[in-house]
C-alpha cells in the first residue's frame, strides 16, 4: 500500500526586521508586504506629518493630507529606487507637493466666497461697492505680479509673506540652504515692488 503522500514544506517569507531601513522597506513594500508597510509607517508618518502641518497649518487637514501621502506611498511603491534617492526624500516630496495642492486649494475656494460676495455687493451704496472694487483690483495687480515671478521666488514668497513662515522654516520646508532663500525673496520682492510700481 502506498504511503499518503506528505505535505511539501512551503519556505516562510522573511518577515521585515524592525530595525530595517526605509529603503529598505519600500522594496518590500512594493512586493505588496504589509508589515513592512507599517514598520514604514511608523518611521515616516511623523516626519510627513510635521512638513504638512507647517504648509497646511490646520491640524485636520494635516492630518487628512498626511494620510493621503502615506496612502499614496502604499500605492506607488513599485515607482520607487533606492539609487533615485532615498525613501525619506522621496515621501516628504509627495508631502509637500499634496501639502501645496491643498493650500492651493483652499485658496481658489476662498477666492471664489470673495467673487460671491463682490457679486453680492452690486446692490450697495457707491462707497461701498467702489471699496470692494479697488480692492478686487489690487489682488488681481498682486496675482499678476506673483505670477511674474519665477517659481523657485514665488513659492518663498509664499511661504514667507502669506503664510508667515521665518527664513528658517521656508529654508525647511524646501529643503534649501537658508542664504538661497534670502536670496530667492529678496530678489523676488525687487521684482515684485517694480511690478507693482512701489516706489521708497
Amino acid at each position: 500500500m502506498d504511503e499518503p503522500a506528505r505535505p511539501r514544506p512551503v519556505a516562510a517569507v522573511p518577515e521585515p526586521a524592525a530595525g530595517a531601513t526605509a529603503e529598505e522597506l519600500m522594496v518590500a513594500v512594493a512586493k505588496g508586504d504589509e508589515r513592512a508597510f507599517e514598520l514604514l509607517y511608523d518611521q515616516l508618518a511623523g516626519p510627513v506629518h510635521g512638513l504638512v502641518r507647517r504648509i497646511v497649518r490646520d491640524s485636520a487637514q494635516s492630518e487628512e493630507v498626511a494620510q493621503e501621502v502615506l496612502v499614496e506611498l502604499w500605492r506607488t511603491a513599485t515607482r520607487y529606487t533606492p539609487e533615485k534617492g532615498s525613501a525619506l526624500n522621496w515621501a516628504m516630496t509627495l508631502a509637500h507637493r499634496r501639502a501645496v495642492d491643498r493650500v492651493r486649494s483652499a485658496r481658489a475656494g476662498t477666492e471664489r466666497e470673495r467673487k460671491a460676495t463682490f457679486e453680492a455687493a452690486r446692490g450697495r451704496p457707491f462707497d461701498e461697492v467702489a471699496e470692494s472694487v479697488t480692492a478686487r483690483l489690487e489682488r488681481s495687480q498682486v496675482r499678476r505680479c506673483l505670477s511674474s515671478l519665477t517659481e523657485l521666488q514665488r513659492e518663498s514668497v509664499l511661504l514667507a509673506y502669506y503664510q508667515g513662515y521665518t527664513y528658517r522654516e521656508v529654508a525647511d520646508v524646501l529643503a534649501t540652504p537658508q542664504g538661497t532663500i534670502k536670496t530667492r525673496l529678496r530678489d523676488g520682492l525687487i521684482r515684485l515692488r517694480d511690478c507693482l510700481g512701489v516706489t521708497a
